[in-house]
């Protein structure tokens, strides 16, 4: 069984805290057996799979897969073509690891999303800006670490897709992934 859930903002991946008072996976009533396939920090939301299935795991995560996932990174100013082109050519240093090249796009018209809860950090006189990265890696906090290195900040973090299996529904909500939608997962 795969299940797709839409991840909260402030929600650990995993079903025990690591402190008390933690929001965990175990709020969300998943059947017995499911764990996390990879992981969202607390700071992000978004689509995260959670499956029983042995294996699966390696398989969705291996970077010989170079399997996509889909983010979209709300960022502190408004981004030149220069940074964008050093997202996508790759080559940032992050904790000794350089990250491959990706796919960067500014989405027109910039999407919107319902507020976080807290809200993001708002400053009148900086504007933001939502950028689309497809990566084929993803490293501890990688996204929000390569934003910074280009000097503009992610301030919001949201995995849209995996694969071709595209984030859908209300926060919290999730659903058993059925063979068609299992196939969008392995597709590029």
């Amino acid at each position: 069984m795969v299940i797709a859930f839409y991840k909260p903002y402030g929600v650990l991946c995993q079903f025990t805290p690591d402190q008390p008072g933690q929001r965990t996976l175990a709020e969300f009533g998943f059947p017995a057996g499911v764990y996390a396939v990879g992981r969202l920090d607390m700071d992000s939301e978004g689509l995260l799979l959670l499956s029983d299935e042995a294996g699966f795991n390696h398989r969705l995560l291996d970077p010989k897969t170079a399997h996509p996932r889909t983010y979209l990174a709300q960022v502190e100013g408004v981004p030149p073509a220069e940074a964008v082109g050093k997202l996508a050519r790759g080559g940032i240093d992050i904790q000794g690891h350089r990250t491959r090249p990706c796919k960067v796009a500014v989405p027109d018209p910039q999407p919107e999303f319902p507020p976080r809860d807290p809200p993001v950090r708002f400053r009148k006189a900086i504007p933001t800006t939502w950028l689309e990265l497809r990566l084929i890696e993803g490293k501890n906090r990688q996204v929000r670490r390569m934003t910074a290195a280009v000097g503009y900040p992610t301030l919001r973090l949201i995995r849209t897709g995996i694969g071709a299996l595209e984030l859908e529904g209300n926060e919290g909500a999730w659903r058993v992934l059925d063979a068609a939608d299992l196939g969008r997962i392995w597709k590029r």
